[in-house]
């Protein structure tokens, strides 16, 4: 039986991202940068998981792709994966890919519409929007003054 596959995020010189691959649910997610110095090595567990999963092709597939950056030899290896989700369609599998990106980067977009493009597969493009994370250094603060001073009103409300 195929094992789920979890794979934590590495960040130093090269990064690497997050995979989550459920062999129960075939809700597969790849989270993060890649920027990975033996991508090959890294990506063919991925792939060679991919290539067990589809086997029965009575069983759908999901993958949820949220890169923020990945370089050209990873680029490579994600087209190699939706050649494999492709090849699984066309044998009446069903598959579903989202492809997240930066409301804000159309370049995300652009490279997502290019693998859709290259591959003839449908992804569904799905903007989401920034976060902010704002941190609170001064505890004092009350958080009715805070959201006044971001709202930028005069405070007290």
């Amino acid at each position: 039986m195929l094992e789920n596959i979890e794979i934590p995020s590495k960040k130093g010189i090269y990064f690497s991202p997050k995979v989550s691959l459920n062999a129960e649910t075939g809700v597969c997610e790849i989270l993060g940068e890649s920027y990975i110095e033996k991508t090959w090595d890294f990506y063919n567990q991925i792939l060679n998981w991919v290539t067990a999963y589809i086997e029965d092709k009575s069983k759908p597939i999901r993958f949820d792709i949220h890169l923020t950056y990945f370089n050209t030899s990873s680029s490579l290896c994600l087209l190699y994966l939706f050649q494999l989700l492709k090849k699984h369609q066309n044998a009446g599998g069903e598959i579903i890919i989202n492809w997240y990106y930066n409301e804000d980067d159309s370049d995300s977009l652009m490279e997502g519409e290019d693998f859709m493009e290259d591959v003839g597969v449908e992804f569904n493009l799905i903007p989401k929007k920034q976060k902010l994370v704002l941190k609170i250094y001064n505890h004092n603060m009350n958080l009715n003054h805070l959201i006044c001073t971001f709202k930028q009103c005069n405070f007290p409300p």
